[in-house]
């Protein structure tokens, strides 16, 4: 690729404000959503995950950008470059988003781990980056039969792509940002069901994260679960919850704030984060994703619930989380689609 210089991906990187908007920008396909110049993004957006890397098979990343003749406005690799670094420059973290929903990760080798982190090191310093967003979907993430225990995985892609993210943490220090997206699927599911059982008989992403997320727990920047696309889930407080409105990002975070039992277990309790680890994952409106937009009351009702303990309708949570760290949205370019109104429902929250 042609472009600027590149330069190390720590160096200009700065604190996350208190309460930061995400966003997804799409940079290697086209969509109706249209195509956004990464200069083009507005101010508002605290970190611009970069989407998607995608493999390239046996652990190797690539990102390859989104060709003319398919976005329309698409910048060239020097603009694309110095784009990145104008943002970052303005304090804004630019991270590159490592998979996505059409592509498999699975690192089922030592030899995986060595080409996944020597390809990720490599997109991250030619384009001067501030960390990685892991967007692991499909089959990337699943357990074996006998891993039973989200404390001691024994499952090799899952032991892989923890020792993979350490790696990467260590090599950059303790400024590079580290983000995931998972689904609830491999998340808040863990409370009822994890992994396939001994028998095979259950879908072996259930939960699947949660040894990834509890291993790497302290090096974790900003854990994003995506708050849609998703089947009902029972919440800890053993009602089961669906999507419609402000009550199941409210009860998924709540899980991720308060922590739960895992698979029924009360002896395998999965331990809340930090809440300026946590945001809240939305869609930015009904074309983004099939399932799971909330309008913007709503989205203040999830932020007043969480973080006030007000308005929390029927669920009640275990307390507020005032530093609740903000909301993430697929995608930037649906939110500019829809005259940014996502950013601007944050805004007026969080910056009035």
């Amino acid at each position: 690729m042609s472009g600027g210089t590149s330069r190390p991906a720590q160096a200009a990187v700065q604190h996350l404000p208190r309460h930061a908007l995400i966003g997804f920008l799409h940079s290697s396909f086209g969509n109706d959503a249209g195509y956004l110049p990464i200069n083009d993004v507005p101010d508002g957006w605290d970190i611009i995950n970069v989407a998607f890397a995608r493999s390239a098979g046996h652990g190797t990343m690539t990102l390859t950008r989104c060709a003319v003749g398919t976005c329309a406005g698409f910048e060239d690799d020097q603009a694309f470059f110095a784009g990145i670094q104008a943002q970052r420059a303005k304090g804004k973290k630019v991270l590159i988003s490592l998979g996505g929903g059409d592509s498999e990760v699975r690192l089922t080798s030592a030899s995986d781990v060595d080409n996944f982190v020597s390809s990720v090191r490599a997109i991250v310093d030619r384009w001067g980056l501030d960390g990685i967003d892991v967007d692991f979907e499909q089959q990337s993430v699943a357990l074996d039969g006998d891993d039973v225990d989200f404390r001691h995985p024994t499952t090799k892609v899952v032991i892989n792509l923890i020792s993979a993210l350490k790696r990467l943490k260590s090599h950059y220090g303790r400024q590079f940002v580290l983000t995931m997206a998972p689904e609830t699927l491999g998340v808040q599911l863990g409370h009822s069901v994890y992994g396939p059982g001994r028998d095979n008989s259950r879908d072996a992403r259930s939960g699947a994260f949660l040894p990834i997320i509890y291993a790497l727990r302290d090096d974790l920047t900003v854990l994003a679960v995506q708050d849609y696309n998703s089947d009902p889930i029972l919440g800890s407080d053993n009602r089961t919850h669906q999507m419609g409105d402000a009550d199941f990002p409210i009860a998924m975070t709540d899980m991720l704030l308060t922590g739960f039992t895992v698979a029924g277990d009360t002896n395998a309790f999965f331990p809340g984060l930090r809440a300026d680890q946590v945001v809240v994952g939305l869609p930015a409106n009904t074309h983004a994703a099939r399932r799971g937009w909330i309008p913007p009351g709503a989205q203040d009702q999830v932020l007043d619930c969480l973080m006030r303990g007000q308005r929390c309708g029927s669920y009640a949570i275990n307390r507020p989380h005032p530093s609740l760290r903000g909301l993430m949205t697929w995608s930037i370019n649906w939110d500019s689609f829809n005259h940014f109104e996502f950013q601007r429902t944050f805004d007026a929250y969080f910056r009035r």
